[in-house]
Order: structure tokens, then C-alpha cells, then sequence
């Protein structure tokens, strides 16, 4: 385990890379479930999405209020922890293997490759800035950013303290946003929520299919 490439660490590893490395598995997990589960959460559960710190959830939650719905100061308190909840797991990963985790997740492809190496000295020079930007809808390499503010140094009540401070404030942003759309966001949601169960089928075909198919070519490479 000390040598194999695919493992963050170069050295025995010690209780904590287990807890961490099992929670990365954790998020990768969370993150399969979810990806199948969205489209049936935002058409039938709407403020469950929100509260895990979906975005689309919370825009939902945000147009339902519009039409009356109270339960959005809830949802806005529990989806300002919904939105961090993993965050820390890449921060600690950064603290306990620095350049080594920080290479893995920037990946093979040279676009990839680009956008996180930006992404790496952009968080390096504006520490708390860098921090707020990944609330922002952009697609940003969250997790390489807060790799690298781990391996840097930030202490974790000041990523912390941050990171739920911007969390508050745009889970706050995509519920206006949700409000400012208000009824033909709710109605369009009355009339094809009830679709968005088969998209979620489609989604788990299609990440079956996907494994199946690589499971079958690798013998043949």
C-alpha cells in the first residue's frame, strides 16, 4: 500500500489517511446516488433537494415561496450546511497529502490540466477569495481549491468560517432567484415533475450501461 500509485499517500498509512481516504469514498458515493436521484428529488421533494445544497433545489424552493410556501427560512438554514458538507473532506485530504492528492485530482487531459493548475494558483494567491468564488455558479474545481488551501496552511475555523458565511449568502441568492421566477417555475413543475422519475432511470441506465461496457473492453485492451 505504501508504493502503489493510485493510493495519495508515500508512506504507511497512519488512522487518519484511512478516515480520510474512506470518507473520499463517502463523497464518491453521495455523489453517484445523487446524480441518479436529482431529477426525482427536485419534482417530487423539492425542499429535501435544497436542504442537501442542491442549487436547482433551492431555486425551486425559492419559486414556491413565491405562491406561499413558509417553509424557505428552514430550507435556507439547513441548505447553508447542505451546500459545505463535504467540503472539508478536501481540505483535510489537502493537510495530510499536500502535492500528491493535489496531482491526482488535476487530472489526465490537458484542458483539465489547465483550468486546475489556474484553479491551484488562484487559490494559493487569494485564499479567502478563492473560498467565496466556489459558491458562484461557475464550473470551478472545487475540490482541487480546497485541496490546496489545506495543503497551504489555511487553518479549518478560518475555511470554515468562511465557507459558511458564503454558503448563507448564496443559498439566500438562489432562493430569490427562485422567488423572482416564482408561479411558472411552480407550474412548470406541476405539469413535468412527474417525468423527471423516468430521467433519473435514464441516468442509472446509462451509468450502468457505462460500467458494463468498460467492464467488457478492458479484458480485450
Amino acid at each position: 500500500m505504501v508504493d502503489d500509485p493510485s493510493l495519495p499517500w508515500r508512506h504507511k498509512p497512519t488512522r487518519s489517511d484511512i478516515a480520510c481516504f474512506s470518507w473520499l469514498g463517502v463523497v464518491a458515493v453521495y455523489s453517484l446516488v445523487m446524480m441518479v436521484a436529482r431529477p426525482t428529488l427536485l419534482g417530487f421533494a423539492p425542499h429535501v433537494l435544497a436542504s442537501l445544497g442542491s442549487w436547482s433545489g433551492l431555486v425551486m424552493v425559492g419559486a414556491r415561496a413565491a405562491v406561499g410556501d413558509p417553509w424557505w427560512p428552514l430550507v435556507w438554514a439547513v441548505a447553508t450546511l447542505g451546500l459545505i458538507k463535504f467540503d472539508w473532506v478536501y481540505w483535510w485530504a489537502g493537510k495530510l497529502w499536500g502535492r500528491n492528492l493535489i496531482e491526482g485530482l488535476v487530472g489526465r487531459s490537458e484542458r483539465a490540466r489547465r483550468t486546475n493548475v489556474m484553479a491551484e494558483r488562484f487559490a494559493r494567491r487569494f485564499e479567502t477569495l478563492a473560498i467565496v468564488v466556489t459558491f458562484l455558479p461557475l464550473p470551478l474545481p472545487r475540490a482541487v481549491i480546497f485541496a490546496v488551501l489545506g495543503e497551504a496552511g489555511t487553518s479549518l475555523r478560518k475555511f470554515l468560517s468562511v465557507s459558511v458565511a458564503a454558503s448563507f449568502v448564496s443559498a439566500g441568492c438562489y432562493l430569490a432567484v427562485g422567488y423572482w421566477i416564482g408561479e411558472p417555475a411552480v407550474a412548470a413543475m406541476d405539469a413535468y415533475g412527474r417525468y423527471l422519475f423516468y430521467v433519473s432511470i435514464a441516468i442509472l441506465a446509462v451509468l450502468v450501461g457505462s460500467y458494463w461496457w468498460k467492464n467488457r473492453q478492458a479484458p480485450q485492451a
